[in-house]
């Protein structure tokens, strides 16, 4: 039986989740806040942790950090507010699996269960007594099943697909720059796929994921008795990637230590394990990725510019859905044929106010956003399309509500500007207004009250039964 973890100081929450939860066969333990879900964590094995965002004693990207320094490789999914789109980014960039969005839905908290408990950042087999060694060390999409690399139509996508091609048959070692949720890891797989070592092994790391203690044992491996708890020899990633292409994911997070120990690696194509006395030849292209500029990176002494060097023989930029406006209902009904065969519909696409919505909104979470919202969406859906009330708030009310804030380069040594969107014109009947602004206010008091009914109907004065069905009324 799985075993799951609550963690949300809204004790009526959590209790709804424990019985939901329970009554489809999860063995589910609650905690009302960051200290105690930590100490449960250190004495109790989970399959899966639920933790909202916003806590009394620490913040979601706060409990990720202290609990990966215990379990680096615990399974984690944020629950955060419509208005927490791009703190859900930015967990997911800490290490979480995933986020869900309040208020929260059953069918989509069990769906979403099932799959976080298949997915394959689990503890790979290994010796009984090893198992205080997590054999971590990247993050997949989940047990769909994959139908493969899609290829967009835009300049952009063009210009990066040729990139591919032309570098994919070398040897080169290749750094791919692109911002989180853009795709870098399926760039990575495609040009493998395209070389000449595609019928060897791809190994994809998450260096975010790998803890100061833990990188050395986890990349080059260790032999038996090296450390405590070292029961048994184990190979590292770069030797279980021999012969074929590893992706170092986040590579500018790896520590001083171990960017000398990859520099090593990479000018002797051989590595050490620790505790070991001899050395093992590899023979491995290097592939890595970072969201930040690694030469400046260099320059400012946060990565080894000895390192950059050997790295930097090619270099492909990821294009943020932003620049490639014209694909995004191509890569939306590829993500909706996915969602159709992992939930078992036939939903047929996306009607022309959902088409306008998607070509408007600024993706600050790229295609993985992208894909969480139609996946959502197409869980949510009875109808033959896809409509506007299946979407999140913040797409829908992208014009009216959010003031956009241009994205971070990709490149840090650039300028960042800020820009407003210009201000929607005010409706001119007075009933369309007047439910506007009730929408708004109903809005600010749920989330004042992290979307708890009880509450919010007590502060507004109305009843639950009022305010549920007003929630519904304004898709709330």
């Amino acid at each position: 039986m799985a075993r799951i973890l609550l963690v949300d100081d809204d004790m009526d929450i959590c209790r709804l989740l424990e019985r939901f939860l329970s009554r489809h066969g999860f063995d589910v333990d609650a905690a009302y806040s960051g200290k105690t879900a930590l100490e449960m964590v250190s004495h109790k094995v989970y399959d899966l942790v639920f933790c909202d965002f916003r806590l009394k004693d620490m913040e979601g990207r706060d409990f990720i950090e202290k609990s990966r320094l215990i379990v680096p490789d615990l399974k984690i999914i944020i629950i955060t507010g419509y208005s927490d789109v791009r703190v859900a980014v930015d967990v997911i960039k800490r290490g979480a699996l995933d986020y869900v969005i309040k208020p929260l839905i059953p069918d989509e908290i069990l769906t979403m269960t099932k799959r976080a408990i298949g997915t394959s950042i689990v503890r790979k087999p290994a010796d009984a007594g090893a198992s205080a060694i997590p054999q971590i060390a990247h993050r997949k999409e989940g047990n769909r099943k994959v139908s493969g690399f899609i290829k967009g139509a835009s300049a952009s996508a063009k210009l990066m697909h040729n990139e591919v091609k032309l570098v994919a048959p070398t040897n080169f070692s290749v750094i791919i720059y692109g911002e989180s949720g853009a795709g870098k890891e399926h760039v990575a797989k495609s040009i493998h796929d395209l070389s000449q070592r595609k019928g060897a092994p791809f190994i994809a790391v998450d260096c975010g994921a790998l803890t100061k203690e833990l990188a050395g044992s986890e990349l080059w491996g260790h032999e038996k008795g090296s450390f405590t708890g070292a029961v048994s020899a184990k190979p590292g990633q770069f030797e279980l990637a021999n012969g074929g292409t590893i992706f170092l994911d986040e590579i500018s997070n790896l520590s001083y230590d171990i960017q000398v120990g990859l520099l090593r690696l990479v000018q002797e194509r051989k590595l050490r394990r620790v505790g070991g006395v001899k050395d093992i030849e590899i023979d491995v292209r290097i592939i890595v990725a970072s969201n930040e500029n690694l030469k400046l990176a260099a320059q400012k002494g946060k990565f080894r510019e000895d390192l950059y060097y050997r790295f930097n023989e090619f270099t492909v930029n990821v294009p943020s859905l932003r620049e490639m406006q014209e694909d995004v209902m191509l890569f939306a009904e590829h993500f909706l044929q996915e969602a159709n065969e992992e939930l078992g519909k036939q939903i047929s696409g996306f009607d022309d106010k959902v088409q306008d919505l998607f070509k408007r909104y600024n993706w600050p979470g790229n295609l993985r956003e992208l894909r969480n919202v139609v996946r959502r969406a197409t869980l949510l859906t009875d109808t033959p399309c896809i409509e506007a009330s299946s979407l999140p708030q913040e797409i829908v009310f992208f014009d009216r509500f959010i003031t956009s804030v241009a994205p971070e380069p990709q490149h840090p040594d650039e300028e960042t500007v800020v820009v407003e969107s210009p201000k929607p014109s005010l409706p001119t009947d007075l009933k369309a207004a007047s439910a506007q602004a009730e929408a708004e206010v109903l809005r600010k008091v749920l989330e004042e009250v992290k979307y708890n009914r009880t509450k919010a109907a007590l502060k507004l004065g109305i009843d639950r039964k009022t305010l549920f069905n007003k929630m519904k009324q304004y898709n709330l």
